[in-house]
C-alpha cells in the first residue's frame, strides 16, 4: 500500500485543520492506522491510532481532546482533526499503517507499523 499524507500548512495558534491519508494499491480497510509526528530536533512521537473498523481509538496523553482520528475505508483515507493549535504542534505529521492485530498500548509503537506516508508539514505560528 502507498500513503500519502496531505493537508498541513502554516497556521496560526488557535486554528484548526484536519490531515489526511489517502491509501492506493490496497484497501485501507486491512491496516490500522497511526499518526505520528516530528518536531525539528526531537524523536518522532506517536500521536493517535484507529482501528480497522474504527472501532478502537487511541491517543497519546499529549493530544487527548485537541485531536481526532477517523477513518472512512470507503474513501480509502484517514483524518486527523486538529483544533486549537499550538506552536508546540508545529511538526511533520506521518502516516502509518500496520497489518497486525490491534493491541492498546502497542499501537503507538512505531516498530510495528510497516507502511509509511511521506509526511505533510505543519507550522504552527504564535
Amino acid at each position: 500500500v502507498q500513503l500519502q499524507a496531505s493537508g498541513g500548512g502554516l497556521v496560526q495558534a488557535g486554528d484548526s485543520l484536519r490531515l489526511s491519508c489517502a491509501a492506493s494499491g490496497r484497501t485501507l480497510s486491512s491496516y490500522l492506522m497511526g499518526w505520528f509526528r516530528q518536531a525539528p530536533g526531537k524523536e518522532r512521537e506517536f500521536v493517535a491510532a484507529i482501528s480497522r473498523t474504527g472501532e478502537y481509538i487511541y491517543y497519546a496523553d499529549s493530544v487527548k481532546g485537541r485531536f481526532t482520528i477517523s477513518r472512512d475505508n470507503a474513501k480509502n483515507t484517514v483524518y486527523l482533526q486538529i483544533i486549537s493549535l499550538k506552536p508546540e504542534d508545529t511538526a511533520a505529521y506521518y502516516c502509518a499503517g500496520d497489518t497486525t492485530p490491534w493491541r492498546s498500548g502497542l499501537v503507538a509503537d512505531e516498530r510495528r507499523y510497516d507502511y509509511w506516508g511521506q509526511g505533510t508539514q505543519v507550522t504552527v505560528s504564535s
